[in-house]
């Protein structure tokens, strides 16, 4: 049975709400969505906590290296999902703690053998124009040069010119070393006008580039890193 009611009706045009206070400390830049990850006693700091409030399903098609990565760079944290070998996890697990932001392995390397064609071919499969020289044509091989599109002109050069020729040699190189940071190699790029950095170890093996075209966006103070700095990620434990 209908019920009328005497008072008038009011729609929710006809209030206004009237927030409260805000300073100009108030901005979003200050907001702190840190969450802890584990158990704590009350006033102290947990020892785990994370930037913001995500984690990923610990399931096979979430949860894989790239997703930790990803993950760990907006400030949450992936669970590798356990539908494996301890030992495909462990690689797993490495992989994300071997990686560095804004630190890139070398997928387009050449050797001084190869030749301007090659270099041609290189690009047109991957796009880059950046490719260092190595002893063994490999990402992490001993590093002799670099190839950049400033080193040659198709318009002048034969095609079967050897690298070795027109590459810069690692003499005239700038690299950085294994402790250099994402924030040093941004600098050295931006002193010395470099488009890339290799990052080389104590045997001059190439190890990293970082580039001047992606450094900038490389650097998220939320990215979720432990202690010493490695990005995290975790493993299911069975008990």
């Amino acid at each position: 049975m209908a019920h009328y009611f005497d008072e008038p009706s009011r729609t929710f045009n006809e209030y206004l709400l009237v927030p409260g206070y805000s300073s100009s400390e108030c901005i979003p830049e200050k907001v702190d969505l840190s969450t802890p990850l584990v158990r704590y006693k009350k006033g102290e700091e947990p020892a785990l906590k994370l930037s913001i409030p995500m984690v990923s399903a610990i399931m096979q098609a979430v949860s894989d290296d790239g997703m930790a990565v990803a993950l760990a760079q907006q400030g949450g944290v992936s669970f590798i999902y356990g539908s494996q070998s301890i030992e495909d996890q462990a690689a797993m697990v490495r992989r994300v703690k071997d990686h560095k932001a804004g630190f890139v392995r070398s997928d387009s390397n050449l050797t001084p053998n190869a030749t301007l064609r090659d270099v041609v071919a290189l690009k047109e499969k991957s796009g880059h124009t950046t490719m260092p020289v190595t002893e063994n044509g490999q990402g992490q091989g001993k590093l002799l040069g670099i190839v950049t599109g400033r080193d040659y002109r198709l318009s002048r050069m034969d095609l079967d010119t050897p690298v070795s020729e027109f590459m810069t040699p690692r003499e005239k190189l700038i690299v950085g070393t294994a402790s250099t940071t994402l924030k040093e190699a941004n600098d050295i790029i931006w002193d010395n006008k470099l488009n890339s950095l290799p990052i080389v170890d104590d045997n001059d093996n190439l190890m990293y580039m970082v580039f001047r075209s992606t450094s900038p966006i490389r650097t998220n103070c939320s990215t979720l890193t432990s202690v010493t700095s490695l990005v995290l990620a975790s493993t299911r434990v069975i008990s």
